[in-house]
């Protein structure tokens, strides 16, 4: 770029699947097919025999995907996953006189229910007022929709995996969430997840001295 020589997308997810946690780095991945910077087939290329970072990368390929239009959205999608429950994103419903109601987050495969993701912006007055009105709509053709926080994802998902196990009608087993749990813990969205990844990044020189970060 202008003379610089850069490295490619590709090659820059690559790189961070050495530093990045599990969940950390499918977030990473669905946020650059979102945007159109990079494509499964060129993630796929760069993990060539004896690549730092292919490991990760390749394993976290197969649950990618770039639907998602933020990282709650992939957090959401993953959780449902983790926990054995398939979901579709960005979903378009449709009514029975063919007028085009919403396009959700997920929808619980084979179910009426619509899991989102609520941020902040829904509590604008404006918004919550058609929030409500699409929530009616929703409801008058036989949706079940459930509105999520940051909170209900990261400190209490208990809560999800309830309301996914009711959506495909199986018994509630909270021993579920563990997989979720142990991945939440080591990923950026918790304390202990972000010391794990500075304790990562940061090399100590052989020669002494102060530590520095590998950036």
């Amino acid at each position: 770029m202008a003379g610089l020589r850069c490295a490619t997308p590709a090659e820059t997810v690559l790189a961070c699947a050495r530093w990045l946690a599990f969940l950390d780095l499918v977030v990473l991945i669905d946020s650059a097919l979102h945007a159109g910077d990079v494509t499964l087939e060129e993630l796929e290329a760069v993990c060539t025999p004896h690549r730092r970072g292919r490991r990760p990368l390749l394993a976290a390929i197969p649950l990618a995907d770039g639907r998602a239009e933020s990282p709650w959205e992939t957090l959401l999608r993953l959780l449902h996953l983790v926990v054995g429950v398939q979901v579709e994103p960005q979903v378009e419903i449709w009514g029975k006189d063919g007028e085009f109601i919403a396009r959700v987050d997920v929808q619980v495969t084979g179910t009426t229910s619509l899991h989102e993701f609520d941020g902040g912006h829904h509590r604008d007055p404006e918004q919550h007022r058609d929030d409500l009105r699409r929530e009616r709509r929703l409801d008058a053709e036989g949706y079940v929709r459930r509105g999520y926080t940051a909170s209900d994802v990261v400190q209490r998902p208990l809560g999800v995996l309830r309301d996914a196990d009711r959506a495909v009608g199986r018994v509630h087993d909270p021993t579920r969430i563990r997989p979720w749990l142990a991945m939440l813990r080591a990923s950026l969205y918790t304390p202990a997840g972000r010391a794990a990844f500075l304790k990562r990044v940061t090399i100590r020189p052989s020669t002494g001295g102060k530590r520095h970060s590998n950036r």
